[in-house]
Protein backbone atom coordinates (compact mmCIF):
# COMPACT_ATOMS: atom_id res chain seq x y z
CA UNK A 1 0.00 0.00 0.00
CA UNK A 2 2.81 2.39 -0.83
CA UNK A 3 2.02 6.01 -1.51
CA UNK A 4 3.44 8.57 -3.94
CA UNK A 5 6.02 10.79 -2.33
CA UNK A 6 4.92 14.15 -3.63
CA UNK A 7 4.77 17.51 -1.98
CA UNK A 8 1.64 18.23 -4.00
CA UNK A 9 -0.55 15.24 -3.16
CA UNK A 10 -3.44 14.31 -5.37
CA UNK A 11 -6.30 13.96 -2.88
CA UNK A 12 -8.38 11.77 -5.14
CA UNK A 13 -5.62 9.14 -5.08
CA UNK A 14 -5.78 9.17 -1.26
CA UNK A 15 -9.54 8.69 -1.58
CA UNK A 16 -9.02 5.79 -3.98
CA UNK A 17 -6.58 4.18 -1.57
CA UNK A 18 -9.02 4.78 1.28
CA UNK A 19 -11.77 3.04 -0.68
CA UNK A 20 -9.38 0.13 -1.23
CA UNK A 21 -8.86 -0.02 2.55
CA UNK A 22 -12.61 -0.16 3.17
CA UNK A 23 -13.04 -2.88 0.54
CA UNK A 24 -10.15 -4.84 2.07
CA UNK A 25 -11.69 -4.72 5.54
CA UNK A 26 -15.07 -5.73 4.11
CA UNK A 27 -13.59 -8.65 2.17
CA UNK A 28 -11.64 -10.01 5.13
CA UNK A 29 -14.34 -9.59 7.77
CA UNK A 30 -17.05 -11.24 5.67
CA UNK A 31 -14.67 -14.07 4.73
CA UNK A 32 -13.62 -14.71 8.33
CA UNK A 33 -16.85 -14.21 10.24
CA UNK A 34 -19.73 -15.30 7.97
CA UNK A 35 -21.50 -18.61 8.56
CA UNK A 36 -20.61 -21.33 6.02
CA UNK A 37 -24.31 -21.78 5.27
CA UNK A 38 -24.72 -18.11 4.38
CA UNK A 39 -22.00 -18.19 1.74
CA UNK A 40 -24.37 -19.50 -0.91
CA UNK A 41 -26.57 -16.39 -0.71
CA UNK A 42 -26.68 -13.66 -3.32
CA UNK A 43 -25.78 -11.07 -0.70
CA UNK A 44 -22.56 -12.87 0.23
CA UNK A 45 -21.70 -13.34 -3.44
CA UNK A 46 -22.15 -9.62 -4.10
CA UNK A 47 -20.02 -8.47 -1.15
CA UNK A 48 -17.35 -10.97 -2.17
CA UNK A 49 -17.21 -9.58 -5.70
CA UNK A 50 -17.10 -6.02 -4.35
CA UNK A 51 -14.37 -6.85 -1.83
CA UNK A 52 -12.43 -8.53 -4.60
CA UNK A 53 -11.63 -5.11 -6.05
CA UNK A 54 -9.48 -4.16 -3.05
CA UNK A 55 -6.36 -6.03 -4.19
CA UNK A 56 -6.46 -4.88 -7.85
CA UNK A 57 -6.98 -1.30 -6.69
CA UNK A 58 -4.07 -1.45 -4.25
CA UNK A 59 -1.79 -2.92 -6.92
CA UNK A 60 -2.93 -0.43 -9.58
CA UNK A 61 -2.30 2.47 -7.21
CA UNK A 62 1.09 1.00 -6.31
CA UNK A 63 2.00 1.23 -9.99
CA UNK A 64 0.91 4.87 -10.07
CA UNK A 65 2.92 5.48 -6.90
CA UNK A 66 6.09 3.93 -8.30
CA UNK A 67 6.12 6.35 -11.23
CA UNK A 68 5.27 9.34 -9.04
CA UNK A 69 7.96 8.49 -6.49
CA UNK A 70 10.59 7.86 -9.17
CA UNK A 71 9.71 11.04 -11.08
CA UNK A 72 9.75 13.23 -7.97
CA UNK A 73 13.05 11.78 -6.75
CA UNK A 74 14.62 12.30 -10.17
CA UNK A 75 13.40 15.91 -10.30
CA UNK A 76 14.78 16.68 -6.85
CA UNK A 77 18.20 15.20 -7.55
CA UNK A 78 18.42 15.96 -11.25
CA UNK A 79 19.32 12.32 -11.94
CA UNK A 80 17.01 9.60 -13.23
CA UNK A 81 19.10 6.94 -11.51
CA UNK A 82 18.10 8.45 -8.17
CA UNK A 83 14.45 7.98 -9.09
CA UNK A 84 15.02 4.37 -10.08
CA UNK A 85 16.95 3.68 -6.88
CA UNK A 86 14.28 5.23 -4.68
CA UNK A 87 11.46 3.29 -6.32
CA UNK A 88 13.42 0.02 -6.27
CA UNK A 89 14.23 0.47 -2.59
CA UNK A 90 10.56 0.95 -1.83
CA UNK A 91 9.69 -2.21 -3.75
CA UNK A 92 12.32 -4.18 -1.85
CA UNK A 93 11.03 -2.77 1.44
CA UNK A 94 7.52 -3.94 0.60
CA UNK A 95 8.85 -7.41 -0.26
CA UNK A 96 10.76 -7.66 3.04
CA UNK A 97 7.71 -6.43 4.95
CA UNK A 98 5.78 -9.38 3.53
CA UNK A 99 7.98 -11.79 5.49
CA UNK A 100 7.99 -9.64 8.62
CA UNK A 101 4.19 -9.59 8.45
CA UNK A 102 4.09 -13.38 8.36
CA UNK A 103 6.57 -13.57 11.23
CA UNK A 104 4.33 -11.28 13.26
CA UNK A 105 1.43 -13.59 12.53
CA UNK A 106 3.29 -16.60 13.88
CA UNK A 107 4.17 -14.69 17.04
CA UNK A 108 0.77 -13.11 17.68
CA UNK A 109 -1.23 -16.23 16.74
CA UNK A 110 1.12 -19.14 17.59
CA UNK A 111 0.50 -22.65 16.35
CA UNK A 112 1.08 -22.14 12.64
CA UNK A 113 3.72 -23.98 10.65
CA UNK A 114 7.01 -22.22 9.90
CA UNK A 115 6.47 -22.79 6.17
CA UNK A 116 3.75 -20.13 6.27
CA UNK A 117 6.54 -17.56 6.52
CA UNK A 118 6.90 -18.08 2.78
CA UNK A 119 3.19 -17.85 1.97
CA UNK A 120 2.74 -15.65 -1.11
CA UNK A 121 0.44 -12.76 -0.27
CA UNK A 122 -0.20 -9.40 -1.92
CA UNK A 123 2.97 -7.76 -0.56
CA UNK A 124 5.08 -10.60 -1.99
CA UNK A 125 3.72 -9.75 -5.44
CA UNK A 126 3.56 -5.98 -5.06
CA UNK A 127 7.21 -5.56 -4.06
CA UNK A 128 8.85 -7.35 -7.02
CA UNK A 129 6.35 -5.83 -9.47
CA UNK A 130 7.26 -2.36 -8.18
CA UNK A 131 10.95 -3.08 -8.74
CA UNK A 132 10.27 -4.18 -12.32
CA UNK A 133 8.11 -1.09 -12.89
CA UNK A 134 10.90 1.15 -11.57
CA UNK A 135 13.46 -0.45 -13.88
CA UNK A 136 11.13 -0.08 -16.87
CA UNK A 137 10.54 3.58 -15.99
CA UNK A 138 14.29 4.13 -15.82
CA UNK A 139 14.96 2.41 -19.14
CA UNK A 140 13.78 5.43 -21.14
CA UNK A 141 13.02 9.10 -20.53
CA UNK A 142 10.29 9.20 -23.19
CA UNK A 143 6.82 9.14 -21.56
CA UNK A 144 5.14 7.76 -24.68
CA UNK A 145 7.57 4.83 -24.81
CA UNK A 146 7.18 4.25 -21.07
CA UNK A 147 3.40 3.99 -21.47
CA UNK A 148 3.82 1.53 -24.33
CA UNK A 149 6.28 -0.63 -22.36
CA UNK A 150 4.01 -0.72 -19.31
CA UNK A 151 0.97 -1.53 -21.45
CA UNK A 152 2.85 -4.36 -23.18
CA UNK A 153 3.95 -5.74 -19.82
CA UNK A 154 0.40 -5.57 -18.44
CA UNK A 155 -1.09 -7.32 -21.48
CA UNK A 156 1.68 -9.94 -21.60
CA UNK A 157 1.33 -10.73 -17.89
CA UNK A 158 -2.37 -11.39 -18.13
CA UNK A 159 -2.29 -13.15 -21.51
CA UNK A 160 0.38 -15.54 -20.27
CA UNK A 161 -1.51 -16.44 -17.09
CA UNK A 162 -3.56 -19.38 -18.45
CA UNK A 163 -0.44 -20.72 -20.19
CA UNK A 164 1.81 -20.42 -17.14
CA UNK A 165 -0.72 -22.13 -14.87
CA UNK A 166 -0.57 -25.37 -16.89
CA UNK A 167 3.01 -25.21 -18.14
CA UNK A 168 5.26 -28.14 -17.12
CA UNK A 169 8.19 -25.70 -17.05
CA UNK A 170 6.90 -24.32 -13.76
CA UNK A 171 7.66 -27.65 -12.10
CA UNK A 172 11.38 -27.14 -12.82
CA UNK A 173 11.48 -24.12 -10.55
CA UNK A 174 12.32 -24.40 -6.83
CA UNK A 175 9.16 -25.17 -4.90
CA UNK A 176 8.90 -21.78 -3.22
CA UNK A 177 9.25 -20.00 -6.56
CA UNK A 178 6.50 -22.17 -8.00
CA UNK A 179 4.14 -20.63 -5.46
CA UNK A 180 4.71 -17.24 -7.09
CA UNK A 181 3.49 -18.36 -10.50
CA UNK A 182 1.03 -21.18 -9.74
CA UNK A 183 -1.36 -21.46 -6.77
CA UNK A 184 -0.42 -24.06 -4.17
CA UNK A 185 -3.15 -24.73 -1.58
CA UNK A 186 -3.28 -22.02 1.10
CA UNK A 187 0.39 -21.13 0.63
CA UNK A 188 -0.45 -19.03 -2.43
CA UNK A 189 -2.97 -16.23 -2.07
CA UNK A 190 -1.65 -14.18 -5.02
CA UNK A 191 0.55 -14.99 -8.03
CA UNK A 192 2.70 -12.82 -10.27
CA UNK A 193 0.47 -13.83 -13.18
CA UNK A 194 -1.87 -11.96 -13.51
CA UNK A 195 -1.64 -9.79 -10.37
CA UNK A 196 1.60 -8.00 -11.28
CA UNK A 197 -0.19 -6.79 -14.39
CA UNK A 198 -2.28 -4.41 -12.28
CA UNK A 199 0.93 -2.68 -11.11
CA UNK A 200 2.09 -2.25 -14.71
CA UNK A 201 -1.32 -0.94 -15.80
CA UNK A 202 -1.25 1.59 -12.95
CA UNK A 203 2.30 2.60 -13.86
CA UNK A 204 1.17 3.41 -17.41
CA UNK A 205 -1.47 5.78 -16.03
CA UNK A 206 1.08 7.17 -13.57
CA UNK A 207 3.35 8.19 -16.44
CA UNK A 208 0.48 10.08 -18.05
CA UNK A 209 -0.44 11.83 -14.80
CA UNK A 210 3.14 12.94 -14.14
CA UNK A 211 3.40 14.25 -17.70
CA UNK A 212 0.38 16.51 -17.17
CA UNK A 213 1.78 20.04 -17.15
CA UNK A 214 -1.18 21.80 -15.51
CA UNK A 215 -4.71 21.33 -14.18
CA UNK A 216 -6.32 21.82 -17.58
CA UNK A 217 -4.16 19.09 -19.14
CA UNK A 218 -4.84 16.74 -16.22
CA UNK A 219 -8.59 17.33 -16.50
CA UNK A 220 -8.52 16.43 -20.18
CA UNK A 221 -6.25 13.47 -19.45
CA UNK A 222 -8.71 12.03 -16.94
CA UNK A 223 -11.49 12.28 -19.47
CA UNK A 224 -9.42 10.18 -21.86
CA UNK A 225 -8.46 7.73 -19.09
CA UNK A 226 -12.14 7.28 -18.22
CA UNK A 227 -13.04 6.71 -21.88
CA UNK A 228 -10.19 4.24 -22.30
CA UNK A 229 -11.30 2.47 -19.13
CA UNK A 230 -14.84 2.11 -20.44
CA UNK A 231 -13.52 0.80 -23.75
CA UNK A 232 -11.35 -1.78 -21.97
CA UNK A 233 -14.26 -2.72 -19.70
CA UNK A 234 -16.76 -3.32 -22.49
CA UNK A 235 -14.16 -5.07 -24.65
CA UNK A 236 -13.44 -7.43 -21.77
CA UNK A 237 -17.14 -8.10 -21.25
CA UNK A 238 -17.64 -8.81 -24.95
CA UNK A 239 -14.67 -11.16 -25.18
CA UNK A 240 -15.76 -12.94 -22.00
CA UNK A 241 -18.86 -14.13 -23.85
CA UNK A 242 -16.81 -15.40 -26.80
CA UNK A 243 -15.12 -18.82 -26.93
CA UNK A 244 -11.80 -18.85 -25.08
CA UNK A 245 -8.57 -19.05 -27.08
CA UNK A 246 -7.01 -21.09 -24.27
CA UNK A 247 -7.17 -24.81 -23.73
CA UNK A 248 -7.79 -24.25 -20.04
CA UNK A 249 -8.86 -21.00 -18.39
CA UNK A 250 -11.18 -19.84 -15.59
CA UNK A 251 -12.99 -16.51 -15.81
CA UNK A 252 -12.64 -15.68 -12.11
CA UNK A 253 -8.96 -16.60 -11.74
CA UNK A 254 -6.94 -16.75 -14.96
CA UNK A 255 -9.02 -15.20 -17.74
CA UNK A 256 -7.50 -12.10 -19.40
CA UNK A 257 -11.07 -10.88 -19.96
CA UNK A 258 -11.76 -10.59 -16.23
CA UNK A 259 -8.45 -8.78 -15.81
CA UNK A 260 -9.48 -6.33 -18.56
CA UNK A 261 -12.87 -5.76 -16.92
CA UNK A 262 -11.27 -4.93 -13.57
CA UNK A 263 -8.63 -2.63 -15.09
CA UNK A 264 -11.33 -0.81 -17.02
CA UNK A 265 -13.41 -0.33 -13.86
CA UNK A 266 -10.38 0.92 -11.91
CA UNK A 267 -9.40 3.45 -14.57
CA UNK A 268 -12.93 4.78 -14.86
CA UNK A 269 -13.51 4.87 -11.09
CA UNK A 270 -10.28 6.73 -10.27
CA UNK A 271 -10.99 9.30 -12.98
CA UNK A 272 -14.50 9.67 -11.55
CA UNK A 273 -12.92 10.34 -8.14
CA UNK A 274 -10.81 13.04 -9.78
CA UNK A 275 -13.99 14.65 -11.08
CA UNK A 276 -15.60 14.36 -7.65
CA UNK A 277 -12.56 16.01 -6.04
CA UNK A 278 -12.84 18.96 -8.44
CA UNK A 279 -16.44 19.44 -7.30
CA UNK A 280 -15.99 18.93 -3.56
CA UNK A 281 -12.58 20.42 -2.74
CA UNK A 282 -13.41 24.01 -3.82
CA UNK A 283 -16.36 23.77 -1.39
CA UNK A 284 -14.08 22.73 1.46
CA UNK A 285 -15.23 19.09 1.42
CA UNK A 286 -12.11 16.92 1.58
CA UNK A 287 -13.45 13.61 2.95
CA UNK A 288 -10.64 13.69 5.51
CA UNK A 289 -11.39 10.29 7.16
CA UNK A 290 -11.32 8.53 3.79
CA UNK A 291 -8.09 10.29 2.79
CA UNK A 292 -6.57 9.43 6.16
CA UNK A 293 -7.41 5.78 5.68
CA UNK A 294 -5.71 6.01 2.30
CA UNK A 295 -2.53 7.54 3.69
CA UNK A 296 -2.37 4.88 6.41
CA UNK A 297 -3.24 1.91 4.19
CA UNK A 298 -0.11 -0.08 5.02
CA UNK A 299 -0.63 0.43 8.75
CA UNK A 300 -4.26 -0.71 8.45
CA UNK A 301 -3.22 -3.78 6.47
CA UNK A 302 -0.57 -4.55 9.07
CA UNK A 303 -2.85 -4.53 12.11
CA UNK A 304 -6.23 -5.66 10.84
CA UNK A 305 -5.48 -9.06 9.32
CA UNK A 306 -4.46 -10.69 12.60
CA UNK A 307 -7.41 -9.07 14.36
CA UNK A 308 -9.82 -10.46 11.76
CA UNK A 309 -8.37 -13.95 11.39
CA UNK A 310 -6.50 -14.33 14.70
CA UNK A 311 -7.46 -15.27 18.23
CA UNK A 312 -8.88 -11.80 19.05
CA UNK A 313 -12.08 -12.47 17.08
CA UNK A 314 -12.13 -16.26 17.34
CA UNK A 315 -15.55 -16.35 19.11
CA UNK A 316 -17.28 -14.99 15.96
CA UNK A 317 -15.20 -16.93 13.43
CA UNK A 318 -17.64 -18.33 10.83
CA UNK A 319 -20.57 -17.72 13.21
CA UNK A 320 -22.38 -14.64 11.87
CA UNK A 321 -25.14 -14.31 9.26
CA UNK A 322 -24.57 -11.87 6.42
CA UNK A 323 -26.37 -9.06 8.27
CA UNK A 324 -24.34 -9.77 11.40
CA UNK A 325 -21.11 -9.69 9.41
CA UNK A 326 -22.14 -6.32 7.98
CA UNK A 327 -22.74 -4.83 11.43
CA UNK A 328 -19.49 -6.33 12.74
CA UNK A 329 -17.63 -4.98 9.71
CA UNK A 330 -18.91 -1.44 10.34
CA UNK A 331 -17.98 -1.58 14.04
CA UNK A 332 -14.58 -3.05 13.22
CA UNK A 333 -13.93 -0.31 10.65
CA UNK A 334 -14.67 2.33 13.30
CA UNK A 335 -12.26 0.56 15.65
CA UNK A 336 -9.52 0.51 13.01
CA UNK A 337 -10.06 4.19 12.25
CA UNK A 338 -9.70 4.95 15.95
CA UNK A 339 -6.38 3.08 15.85
CA UNK A 340 -5.29 5.18 12.86
CA UNK A 341 -6.17 8.40 14.71
CA UNK A 342 -4.40 7.17 17.83
CA UNK A 343 -1.29 6.34 15.85
CA UNK A 344 -1.33 9.80 14.28
CA UNK A 345 -1.58 11.52 17.65
CA UNK A 346 1.23 9.39 19.05
CA UNK A 347 3.49 10.29 16.10
CA UNK A 348 2.61 13.99 16.46
CA UNK A 349 3.54 13.98 20.15
CA UNK A 350 6.75 12.14 19.36
CA UNK A 351 7.71 14.73 16.74
CA UNK A 352 6.99 17.55 19.19
CA UNK A 353 9.19 15.95 21.85
CA UNK A 354 12.00 15.51 19.35
CA UNK A 355 11.75 19.17 18.31
CA UNK A 356 11.88 20.19 21.95
CA UNK A 357 15.15 18.35 22.39
CA UNK A 358 16.86 19.87 19.36
CA UNK A 359 17.99 23.19 20.95
CA UNK A 360 19.35 21.41 24.02
CA UNK A 361 21.33 18.94 21.95
CA UNK A 362 22.64 21.75 19.73
CA UNK A 363 23.88 23.65 22.82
Amino acid sequence: MPQPTSSNRRTYLDWARGIAVLLMIEAHTFDAWTLPGARATVAFRDVTILGGFAAPLFLWLAGVGVVMAATNAARRSGQRTAGVSAACRRGLEIFILAFLFRLQGLIVSPGGHLVTLFRVDILNIMGPAMVVAALVWGSTAMPALQVVLFAVLAVATTMLTPIVRVSPLVERLPTILQWYVRPFADLTLFTLFPWAGFVFAGAACGVLLMAASDERVERRLHAWIALAGLLILFTGRYLASAPSIYRQSSFWTTSPTYYAIRVGILMTAVSALYGLARVLEPRGIRLAPLARFGRESLFVYWIHVELVYGYATWPIRHRLPVAGSFIACVLFTVLIYAAVVGKGRFMDRRRLRNRGREPASAA
